[in-house]
């Protein structure tokens, strides 16, 4: 649609702050209040919206999409949604390792493996790491203490965790970017672990490059979002 409105703010004196657009207050697509948890998520929702043109285009604001996910989809069914994104553990990435070559196993376990030691000591959760691609089942008892950690989280940090997990394909690296373990790079570096080492290795896909930028945008924005609801 075309821009409509002269300037964004961010409204509300405490916890939950809203967007409004020339003093008419932002709602979701489901018609409920844009409203979140932080002052600092708030003021980059409307700078998002400020630096739109003659036309809003929505996939350059991805914390109000982000935040519209959250209050829209994930907070009426916020525990399925977690139960979602805990079971990734169930083929947790960092624990299938290459049988090959050499620098690239080397290169998966000096990069996975201090994150398998943090999940070790902050949760109590062992994952058992195999080389190839057949499924490894995880112990009960691990993929039950990784549940309970995202079954804690609130919906915009599962919202926001969601591209997150879904692009590494790790619930392991999730809770390292929530816990601020990883940043954005941290995170996307162990994410793509094989393909950027392939890349590297082969060179880059001139045709993948550009889902391979995206993925990445995403990805970095997600992590913008966890970082403004601290």
């Amino acid at each position: 649609m075309k821009r409509f409105y002269k300037l964004a703010t961010a409204t509300g004196d405490a916890a939950p702050f809203g967007t409004a657009l020339d003093g008419r207050p932002v709602r979701t697509p489901a018609r409920l209040p844009l409203a979140v948890p932080t002052r600092p998520l708030a003021d980059a929702i409307a700078a998002e919206w400020n630096a739109q043109a003659a036309e809003i285009l929505p996939l350059t604001m991805p914390l109000t999409g982000l935040s519209n996910a959250a209050i829209d989809h994930v907070a009426p069914n916020r525990e399925r949604f977690a139960q979602g994104l805990a079971r990734f553990a169930e083929s947790e990435l960092l624990s299938y390792r290459a049988e090959g070559p050499a620098p690239l196993v080397a290169h998966q376990a000096a990069q996975w493996d201090p994150l398998l030691a943090w999940v070790r000591n902050r949760y109590d959760a062992e994952f058992t790491v195999t080389a190839g691609i057949l499924h490894q089942p995880q112990p009960p008892a691990t993929l039950a203490r990784i549940a309970a950690a995202y079954a804690a989280l609130d919906a915009f940090r599962l919202a926001a965790l969601d591209p997150v997990v879904t692009i590494s394909g790790s619930a392991v690296i999730g809770l390292a970017v929530v816990e601020g373990r990883l940043d954005a790079d941290a995170a996307w570096q162990a994410g793509q672990l094989d393909e950027l080492w392939q890349a590297e290795k082969w060179g880059k896909d001139p045709l993948a490059e550009a889902g391979h930028a995206e993925r990445q945008r995403n990805l970095a924005a997600a992590v913008r979002m966890l970082r403004l609801l601290a």
